[in-house]
């Protein structure tokens, strides 16, 4: 197991158990003690979870959003397929609006390739546009990141969004259902989600099953708002049925 494979494994499990031995870790992954200690010490100084005597504890309260350093690590070839199938939604020339969090952050990587004007909503998808040579033209908006995320957000984000238009916004969402509609955990977050949507003539969802049916706290707006939902095979049966219903074409990887 690779140390990125084992990290996820840790992240994973202390996310599910709320708190963890070592030695339970270390049956888990079948690596050493000592190789665990030295993990769990670089994940809680990543802030994915908390280092306690004796093993780790979640940093999650009930219904709080994971650590961007803890998505980050999870479903990466699932956010990878669904990335490839958004890059391949979008034609070259256009301009496209991108979203924060961890799936279109795989979506810039592929983006920076191609002929496109890109204006990235994220300190992290911002870096990967602006490094090295590439194709892709970046327009960088104005806003305050959000601490540990480096989601852009507040009047100047806002300003940006209201002042252009889009060919394609490309959304990520915290839930998504067809009765009540897109959410986000942040009340910032979802207002410049809702500004990106109205910005854009088109609008591409990139989310994974697990977000399907879930709800979190602030509304963005009805699941009317999407035109084409891209997520993985994991999504619940009922729950794409039923956005399907209200006119989205739902895609899955």
């Amino acid at each position: 197991m690779s140390n990125a494979d084992r990290h996820g494994t840790i992240a994973q499990a202390v996310r599910e158990s709320g708190r963890i031995t070592v030695q339970e870790l270390a049956e888990l992954t079948g690596a050493s003690e000592m190789t665990i200690r030295r993990d769990l010490d670089t994940l809680a100084a990543q802030g994915v979870l908390e280092r306690v005597r004796g093993g780790a504890r979640t940093l999650l309260l009930r219904g709080e959003e994971p650590p961007f350093a803890l998505r980050v690590r999870e479903s990466v070839d699932i956010k990878r397929r669904i990335a490839a199938e958004i890059s391949s939604l979008v034609a070259d020339g256009e301009t496209v609006l991108l979203d924060s969090g961890t799936t279109c952050l795989e979506v810039a990587h592929l983006l920076r390739r191609r002929p496109v004007t890109v204006m990235p909503l994220s300190l992290q998808a911002i870096h990967v546009l602006g490094e090295g040579s590439s194709p892709a033209t970046l327009m960088v908006p104005g806003g305050q990141p959000r601490a540990a995320e480096g989601a852009l957000t507040g009047p100047l984000t806002l300003a940006s969004l209201a002042a252009l238009r889009f060919d394609t916004a490309v959304m990520g969402c915290c839930g998504l259902s067809a009765l009540e509609g897109m959410t986000a955990y942040d009340l910032d977050d979802a207002a410049v989600k809702k500004a990106g949507i109205a910005s854009a003539r088109r609008v591409l969802v990139a989310t994974d099953g697990s977000k399907l049916g879930h709800t979190a706290h602030a509304h963005v707006g009805p699941s009317t708002l999407v035109d084409t939902l891209v997520t993985d095979a994991t999504a619940p049966a009922d729950e794409v049925t039923a956005l399907e219903r209200t006119g989205i074409v739902v895609k899955a990887v």
